[in-house]
């Protein structure tokens, strides 16, 4: 009989593509003597230089340049853009008009959670290596899934002129308005979406979620009147609740070596995190009736919502909620007198927020008294999210170092999908080394 081999001092272990994310980055684990040492998300992913690019820019360029950050998400971008510019110029765009971009903010929220729950994230828990594969042996549901996402886009597109980097929405409010009629063909593809979402929330509260619970400070907008996307006050799990202009005052952002993205953290406390989970755990008392009760046929409780991995829940209700939304929206819609009110520029600096599809999303814009950008700092989701991302592998990987390179390897790529991250607007992910002794 062979002996044993003796157990390797050092592991590395190398996930070369990691697929069902957006953009480029790495994960590097060191684990010695039984303990985890250092756990990084190194984004490799070159800087895009936005912030830069718009400086110098008319203020009324904000929201379609930035709208280029991500085809995913575009409508977040232009929304908290045109929030900053808009504060900085002393204009509140309310009314009809507020309703319409919310219904536009809708639309991107049905298209990426469809395409995060169905294609990216449920192949996780059911042992699929792709949505492609998983739509082998589910194609009913993939297909009604696909057609949930087309539904948002098709919002969009009747919204914004184009599903992808949509044109429409400026600053002031919109270059047009749709009539009602051009809701006609949409409202039918969401009626069958929100039954799709029904039951993509039942199917996905049948997984497996691993055992992994997480102290977490969960950061959202919140607003009294609804379920905040595109307006409301800065709240967290730990009591902080202010103003969208004194963003600067608690968060601040930091350069860490292993990363092109910045770090974001809460100066009094540290990590955070922000998303689909924060916004249930803090808002789902404003969630649609629809929508509370799909939460609660899944066993969704948002005072006891910390396992990172049933985030595909809240993604779910999400669904249910933005379809929901949107058939209320498009059944009292009118078109008001004028697509948008006047604009004009004055030394000021402005700021904004809007609830991205994977959570807060920060802008800030200093212009001149001719409306001409000399400052901007643009917040996305995913950096405010990296402190945390990081936080959770520590500690999965410190209570699941026994598993085999593969099934590690596996599992952590599974940590990172729970929190939808887009690398392309702040970080992405692809290879994972782990050293081991």
């Amino acid at each position: 009989m062979s002996k044993p081999s003796e157990p390797r001092r050092t592991r590395t272990i190398r996930t070369d593509f990691l697929a069902r994310v957006e953009g480029e980055g790495a994960m590097y684990v060191k684990i010695r003597d039984g303990a985890v040492q250092a756990v990084e998300l190194r984004i490799y992913e070159p800087p895009r230089f936005f912030e830069a690019l718009l400086r110098g820019r008319d203020f009324r360029e904000a929201p379609d340049i930035t709208s280029r950050i991500c085809g995913i998400c575009p409508i977040a971008y232009q929304t908290s853009a045109v929030n900053a510019i808009e504060d900085a110029c002393g204009v509140v765009v309310d009314g009809r008009l507020r309703e319409l971009r919310r219904l536009l903010y809708c639309g991107e929220w049905i298209e990426s959670h469809a395409l995060h729950v169905l294609m990216l994230h449920a192949p996780d828990f059911l042992g699929y290596e792709s949505g492609i594969a998983l739509a082998r042996d589910h194609p009913d549901l993939v297909q009604a899934g696909l057609q949930l996402k087309k539904a948002g886009n098709q919002l969009v597109t009747v919204i914004g002129g184009r599903e992808i980097h949509p044109v429409n929405l400026r600053v002031g409010g919109f270059y047009r308005s749709p009539e009602p009629r051009e809701f006609a063909a949409v409202r039918e593809a969401l009626e069958r979406g929100r039954e799709t979402s029904l039951a993509l929330t039942r199917w996905a509260a049948g997984f497996t979620f691993p055992e992994f619970e997480q102290d977490y400070e969960f950061v959202a907008m919140s607003h009294p009147e609804d379920y905040a996307i595109e307006r409301g006050r800065i709240v967290s799990s730990a009591g902080l609740d202010i103003d969208v202009r004194a963003y600067d005052e608690h968060f601040v952002e930091e350069h860490v070596e292993h990363s092109n993205a910045l770090h974001s953290r809460l100066r009094e406390r540290g990590s955070y995190c922000v998303g689909p989970m924060a916004r249930f755990a803090l808002n789902a008392d404003r969630l649609s009736p629809l929508a509370r009760e799909a939460a609660a046929e899944a066993g969704l409780d948002a005072a006891a919502c910390r396992n990172p991995f049933r985030s595909i829940l809240a993604r779910c209700v999400e669904l249910v909620y933005a379809c929901d939304e949107a058939l209320r929206l498009i059944d009292r819609w009118q078109p008001p007198e004028q697509p948008a009110v006047d604009v004009v520029p004055r030394q000021a600096t402005g700021y904004g927020c809007s609830e991205a599809p994977r959570g807060l999303l920060y802008h800030r814009y200093s212009i001149d008294g001719d409306g001409v950008i000399r400052d901007a700092q643009i917040v996305p989701p995913t950096s405010q999210n990296q402190l945390t991302i990081e936080r959770d592998l520590a500690e999965f990987v410190e209570h699941h170092q026994h598993l085999p390179d593969a099934a590690l390897t596996l599992a952590c790529e599974q940590a990172i999908r729970n929190y939808d991250p887009c690398i392309s607007c702040a970080t992405h992910f692809l290879r994972l080394e782990v050293d081991r002794a």
